[in-house]
């Protein structure tokens, strides 16, 4: 059967705005640039007090997505929890992410479920039901190897990465190498943006840190700053706009990176676009599918005197940290839509 309508599906938080709306909106251009006539549902998503969490799974569940307005929808695309849930016959999931709370940071400083009955058996539930949901899927794919290892370990289901650029990849330009090392993000806990300001802190002066992202933790990391005495070291240039994040991009001597487990990440081919090198951490999931220790960027301990180190090898070898910066490039400059279209849609 010829593909010609297609349903992009996310869950949308409300008044956020990050990677994985980014990821949805680009296959949605990208796909209309094919000449598919393409549609984005989006349903809100709340995922406290924790009951609310399989209510909004059913809430997809209860869509019937098989047709619209008397035209016949060919295929839907699911993206991240829970829009995995809706039905249709032939359902594609892209994953982006199961509800990771649930999955491998349950336990750990970055979730609200512990090891206690009633968080045992929610997250139980959402397991099993992920299971079924993405075992409907009649392509299962992921958007980084990290995001698959996952599905396999807690799913038992195969999945395949495909990987995309960044959004801003047509204008991502180098720049010179200043003086500051540049951290992207959303300012949550599980980014650990402190082993940023941590580890400036372990770093001799002039070298600075610039923060681009907004969240939970600003007003936080603003009092470790000072708590650390490097206010004046660590910049929070907050929501920036696509202009000025280029131009951080463009002058930054260094891109620090180094989430906790994280999946794919844009942040680490935005950098090696702009030919910049990436100081990551040994246990930030997806972008270590990228950074090669001493060619692209450094591979640190979650310590800042560990990362504080590599801020100060790259301040002092310019020459060094550019053709890191250079190689960074020579791998992200391979990453491109072709074939992801095709292996979504199976024509």
């Amino acid at each position: 059967m010829a593909i010609r309508t297609v349903l992009v599906c996310e869950a949308q938080v409300p008044l956020i705005r990050g990677g994985a709306e980014s990821h949805v909106r680009q296959l949605v251009a990208q796909l209309e640039t094919r000449g598919y006539q393409v549609g984005l549902v989006s349903v809100p998503f709340k995922w406290y007090p924790k009951q609310e969490i399989l209510a909004h799974a059913a809430a997809w569940r209860l869509l019937d997505l098989t047709e619209s307005n008397g035209v016949p929808i060919d295929a839907v695309i699911a993206t991240k929890f829970p829009s995995y849930f809706v039905r249709h016959p032939n359902k594609s999931a892209w994953l982006i992410h199961q509800y990771r709370a649930a999955y491998e940071l349950c336990g750990t400083p970055y979730s609200d479920f512990a090891h206690v009955d009633l968080d045992v058996g929610l997250r139980q539930t959402l397991i099993d039901l992920d299971t079924r949901m993405l075992g409907e899927c009649r392509r299962l794919y992921t958007n980084a190897q990290n995001t698959a290892n996952r599905v396999a370990k807690y799913n038992g289901l195969r999945a395949e990465p495909l990987y995309h650029p960044p959004r801003l990849a047509a204008r991502i330009a180098p720049g010179p190498y200043g003086p500051y090392i540049l951290l992207v993000g959303r300012l949550e806990t599980v980014k650990r943006a402190d082993l940023g300001i941590r580890a400036i802190a372990a770093t001799p002066a002039p070298t600075r840190l610039v923060i681009a992202g907004t969240g939970t933790q600003d007003e936080a990391l603003r009092r470790l700053a000072a708590k650390l005495g490097v206010a004046d070291r660590v910049e929070f240039a907050g929501a920036v706009d696509d202009d000025d994040l280029l131009r951080l991009y463009a002058g930054a001597l260094a891109v620090l990176y180094a989430p906790f487990d994280e999946d794919f990440g844009y942040v680490t081919l935005e950098a090696f676009l702009a030919h910049k090198p990436v100081i990551t951490a040994n246990d930030s999931g997806g972008t270590l599918e990228f950074v090669d220790h001493g060619v692209n960027g450094y591979v640190c301990d979650p310590e800042p005197e560990a990362i504080a180190d590599a801020f100060s090898r790259l301040a002092h070898d310019v020459a060094n940290a550019k053709a890191m910066g250079d190689a960074g490039y020579e791998r992200a400059r391979l990453v491109t839509w072709d074939g992801v279209v095709e292996k979504l849609l199976g024509e």
